[in-house]
């Protein structure tokens, strides 16, 4: 070859590179972002093969032949869960036995906990951290498992005390559920017009709050429960709070499984406006077919699943989805309906652009990791402490006085912070132990300890304390890692429903009460129990969840008064297991939470004790637009130290026809009032929600007879009230 040649032919190898790289740094047509949309969506399925549209009903979402990167999911109920419980000496323990090791994340109370904070602006900023986090590992070089789509928050509802996922749940009321799961889910996906920092798949969908047999049950209640309770936080989630995502639940309602039930189209999709995904849960494709009997064989479910509306599996179910297209059973253009929903999340996560206003979130390998910072960690702090519920103070127990020198701290859990099972790690923990120790280093005080009264120990140190502080409550996986086992039967997690409300611990409290009658119940549990004795006789008790890494100082600051707690129930607590009606009775009119329960609660929802003391003044109609009515009352903080009051709205309809419960709450709010002061506290009701399901019009009906607003500091502490009409509708 002459030298002539050869260069012409470097010369041109050179530029046809060049015009290759110049050709695939243009743009695909649906990376336009001038395009609507949903336009964009239809161009990108265009470019997809149907081997790829069907690897797009996965859970990993992307097309790397396309420049489109790969983003999966993370379980995110109080803090991303990039895997199980750890300790902060970089080893990963269950129960002192090693596992392999886990990256750290912020972690929160339980979602239990964060639901008694009653604090919208709280909610939020957990999920505006959370995201930060998400963002951060996803598109760093940390993690080896990428994703944007966060699994929270679980908009179910706790309807029974012995439901083992009461500790996923907000609690047991739709308004306070709805609030907060629109709260959470803004959180999550951001401010940001175009784009979301991460995508919040709302669990689960729909009424599933029984775990004993929840893979073949039914969960069998009216339409109208269905539109005014169970399905009305996923409403809010969706129409209010931007949710595009949420997973189905295993069970059926009224017979047909919830994977593949119609309301999934109908209702989420068609009235409600869900143009995301919709997931089945882990095995439930499975279970249409070995559990619920639905379906002769996997490919019919494939294709039933697709048909239905739901767009992803977290099952194996490629080569059954391949023979339920070959077949004719599903076609590509039922493919085509469903995934455009998954689309549209990778879309709004910018992951059909080159960049967007997260994309830099985590390149900077020398930046502090998010969980490091330290107005990360006080926040946590202050959302333990304003998760905690006084439930007792007789005497002005606490706060600890200074007359109190010597303290015992004994219990299961005074040095152990227990994960559940959907907990991430905490970068660190502090537990009630070291923080107390912690305190008593600055107010002189001596810190006994004692992890159980083996040999009688906790009541030797019971004889030298002035004050016995017994941390206890329930284990958040049963104590053993086994499936569908809970040796204690009060305890309760996913797959296991409790069978006692009985506190296995309240005969030893009793023996330290005997000794020590200054004893106080700090109470880490994940649900109610029902401690009757110990309401009875001990002079005070707190509740606080489990897995916050701030635990110690939370309940610290309260014992010592360094925070007036504020917290809240989020669920009827009842005396007695007897209270309750069957467990698959989902007629929550059968005297099911505070609406209809017509027993005497141990706590009634939306209780909760101060160290200081609240007045109300007469509530009046401020104002009201085509939205919502304005109801004012002023409040006034009459005791001797600042605090927070959680003012309660509950409506009830004296002159209606129709049957409504006893009373509903419609609007609340956490404000803070310094010592001897007032505030006018607005309450805003959305007039929406002023309505019933009617089945015959199938449409919510506005209440048009008299309709009365309650207000105060409980479900059962009404303060003051004022009543309202509804402007005709001519």
């Amino acid at each position: 070859m002459k030298p002539t040649m050869k260069y012409h032919q470097l010369f041109l190898t050179i530029v046809l590179c060049l015009i290759g790289k110049m050709v695939s740094a243009q743009p695909y047509d649906f990376q336009n972002t001038k395009l609507k949309d949903d336009k964009r969506v239809e161009l990108f399925l265009q470019h997809l093969t149907l081997d790829e549209k069907m690897q797009w009903l996965s859970p990993m979402l992307g097309s790397p032949r396309l420049g489109i990167p790969i983003t999966s999911c993370y379980e995110g109920l109080h803090g991303l869960a990039l895997g199980g419980p750890s300790r902060n000496n970089g080893v990963k323990t269950v129960d002192g036995k090693e596992v392999p090791n886990d990256l750290p994340t912020t972690i929160f109370p339980q979602a239990y906990g964060m639901g008694c904070t009653w604090d919208r602006s709280l909610i939020q900023r957990i999920g505006q951290i959370e995201a930060e986090e998400v963002r951060w590992y996803a598109q760093g070089n940390i993690a080896r498992r990428k994703g944007l789509i966060v699994f929270a928050p679980n908009a179910d509802l706790a309807r029974d005390p012995r439901w083992g996922r009461t500790e996923e749940s907000y609690g047991e009321d739709p308004y306070l559920v709805g609030q907060l799961a629109v709260a959470m889910v803004k959180g999550l996906q951001g401010d940001d017009v175009r784009y979301w920092k991460t995508a919040a798949l709302m669990k689960h969908f729909l009424a599933n709050s029984n775990e004993d047999g929840r893979d073949s049950t039914s969960s069998n209640f009216d339409e109208r429960l269905f539109r005014e309770y169970y399905s009305y936080p996923f409403y809010k989630g969706i129409t209010e709070g931007g949710s595009r995502a949420f997973m189905a639940s295993y069970n059926s309602w009224n017979g047909i499984p919830m994977a593949v039930h119609p309301c999934l189209n109908e209702i989420t999709r068609n009235e409600w406006g869900n143009n995301g995904i919709i997931c089945t849960d882990g095995g439930a494709y499975a279970m249409l077919v070995n559990a619920h009997h639905y379906y002769p064989d996997l490919p019919s479910a494939a294709a039933g699943v697709v048909k239905a509306g739901t767009s992803q599996f977290l099952d194996r179910y490629q080569p059954y989805m391949k023979e339920a297209v070959e077949k004719g059973m599903v076609t590509e253009a039922d493919i085509d309906k469903v995934i455009k929903g998954n689309i549209y999340v990778a879309l709004k996560l910018g992951l059909l652009d080159d960049k967007c206003p997260y994309t830099e979130i985590g390149k900077d390998s020398t930046a502090m990791p998010p969980y490091e910072r330290e107005d990360v960690k006080q926040f946590v702090r202050e959302v333990t402490a304003k998760s905690i519920v006084l439930l007792k103070n007789e005497g002005q127990t606490l706060p600890i006085s200074n007359k109190v020198k010597k303290i015992a701290v004994v219990g299961p859990y005074a040095d152990k912070i227990v994960y559940d099972w959907y907990s991430g790690t905490a970068p660190y923990e502090n537990t009630i132990l070291k923080a107390m120790q912690e305190a008593g280093r600055e107010r002189g005080i001596e810190i006994l300890y004692a992890p159980d009264n083996q040999f009688g120990r906790a009541e030797d140190l019971a004889k030298q304390a002035d004050m016995v502080l017994v941390c206890t409550g329930n284990h958040p996986y049963g104590t053993d890692r086994t499936w569908k086992v809970c040796p204690v039967p009060s305890d309760g997690r996913e797959a296991n429903d409790r069978h006692s409300l009985q506190l296995p611990d309240e005969d030893e409290i009793r023996r330290l009460y005997s000794i020590n009658p200054n004893t106080v119940l700090v109470l880490v549990s994940s649900f109610p129990y029902a401690i009757n004795w110990s309401n009875a006789n001990l002079p005070a008790i707190l509740h606080v969840t489990h897995c916050s890494q701030e635990q110690g100082h939370g309940v610290a600051d309260v014992l010592f008064g360094k925070v007036n707690p504020a917290g809240r129930t989020n669920q009827t607590w009842v005396r007695d297991i007897l209270d309750l009606p069957h467990m698959m009775d989902y007629d929550i009119r059968n005297g099911r939470t505070y609406m209809y329960f017509e027993g005497q609660p141990l706590y009634p929802f939306g209780y909760g004790l101060s160290y200081t003391r609240f007045e109300y003044g007469e509530a009046k109609i401020m104002k009201q637009d085509k939205q919502k009515v304005y109801v004012s009352v002023p409040v006034k903080n009459a005791g001797s130290c600042d605090g927070d009051e959680v003012v309660q709205l509950y409506v009830s309809y004296p002159e209606s026809q129709v049957e409504h419960p006893k009373r509903q709450l419609k609007a609340f709010e956490r404000v803070t009032i310094p010592a001897g002061e007032n505030l006018d506290v607005v309450l805003a009701v959305d007039k929406a929600d002023l309505t019933y399901w009617s089945p015959e019009a199938h449409a919510f009906i506005p209440e048009m007879g008299r309709i009365h607003f309650e207000i105060g500091a409980s479900s059962a502490d009404i303060r003051t009230g004022t009543d309202y009409k509804l402007p005709s509708l001519k």
